[in-house]
């Protein structure tokens, strides 16, 4: 069996604050393959933007990050040096940020944005690296690039800085892209577009993909596999296909119940919802997080379960298959 590009095992992020350590992320463990797409989905604050940051190692000063294994093609990002990071962020791995606005520097044009990073990584003339940039704006949908390589961050709309963000991580030909809920600050249509985008791109180009979203819809587009994190932990891994189609873990059959089925739900129908709210995750955290917004939690939930292998590729945390379980409570209807 060939070797995952990225391999990460027992990955943590901890945050110490002045009423205690925030955990942010608890020990998740996840591969993507080359040229596969992983979708990381969870509600806000479940942890998956710091997974991202933890992968690239951009990380708040104060945040700690362990892993019993954190390996990129071979390269062990533990003990690799902040020097050895610099290296590889850009030309091997590339982020696409969640908002492009904050992540474009606004006092250098677009075009320095876009060549600094070949020109970095990759030695060569400026007018190589300013006709890979044409090239890739191109390539990304933006009319007129030539012109564009002068222009600033606010001159553009957002989905145009967007385009320009996934240009400026195409630049030195990455092996892995980290895209961060890409399309959240754009309209309807020009997520479409950028989602489109971004799968023909990872097609062509056989880079491995991780996609992280709280949206199923675009989740049920674009990936083959996914993860659904919740309270800083995996809860339920496999392809998308099985994910939709038999969801194992509660949380997920939560997430499921909360999105209107074409053809099946009846117009004004109410929709699913998750009673409670996400429990703290400052100081320790015992048993299954999910145990007290659970229609089907137990006295064993008080115990913490592991994420158990239901066949390869397919795991769940949580106790009880789904033919084992008894509702013990209603989920709360929506509004």
């Amino acid at each position: 069996m060939a070797e995952s590009l990225l391999d990460v095992q027992g990955l943590k992020v901890d945050i110490p604050l002045a009423t205690g350590t925030l955990h942010a992320v608890r020990g998740i463990d996840f591969a993507v393959d080359k040229g596969e797409t992983l979708c990381i989905v969870g509600e806000s604050g479940c942890g998956k933007s710091l997974t991202s940051l933890a992968l690239m190692n951009l990380l708040p000063r104060t945040a700690k990050r362990s892993a019993d294994r954190l390996q990129f093609d071979g390269i062990d990002l533990l003990t690799y040096s902040e020097h050895g990071y610099s290296r590889l962020r850009g030309s091997r791995m590339a982020m696409i940020f969640q908002e492009p606005m904050t992540s474009l520097n606004p006092a250098y044009t677009i075009g320095d944005q876009l060549t600094e990073a070949l020109l970095t990584h990759q030695p060569g003339s400026r007018r190589k690296a300013r006709d890979r940039a044409i090239y890739l704006l191109e390539r990304v949908g933006i009319t007129g690039a030539a012109n564009r390589l002068s222009q600033y961050p606010h001159q553009l709309s957002g989905g145009l800085r967007q385009r320009v963000m996934i240009a400026m991580s195409l630049m030195c030909g990455p092996d892995l892209i980290i895209a961060d809920e890409p399309t959240t600050a754009l309209d309807v249509t020009i997520q479409a577009q950028i989602l489109h985008l971004l799968a023909e791109l990872q097609r062509e180009l056989g880079m491995a993909l991780i996609l992280i979203t709280h949206d199923l819809g675009i989740v049920a587009r674009i990936a083959h596999r996914v993860a659904v994190m919740y309270a800083g932990q995996v809860v339920e891994t496999g392809t998308t296909e099985e994910v939709f189609n038999a969801p194992q873990h509660p949380y997920t059959l939560g997430l499921m119940d909360c999105i209107p089925v074409p053809g099946k739900t009846e117009r004004g129908a109410r929709l699913g919802s998750i009673p409670g709210v996400v429990p703290s995750l400052i100081g320790d955290l015992s048993g299954c997080a999910f145990r007290g917004r659970c229609p089907f939690a137990t006295s064993q939930c008080d115990d913490a379960p592991r994420l158990r292998d239901i066949s390869r590729d397919r795991a769940c945390r949580c106790h009880f298959r789904p033919e084992e379980r008894r509702v013990t409570a209603e989920l709360v209807p929506g509004p």
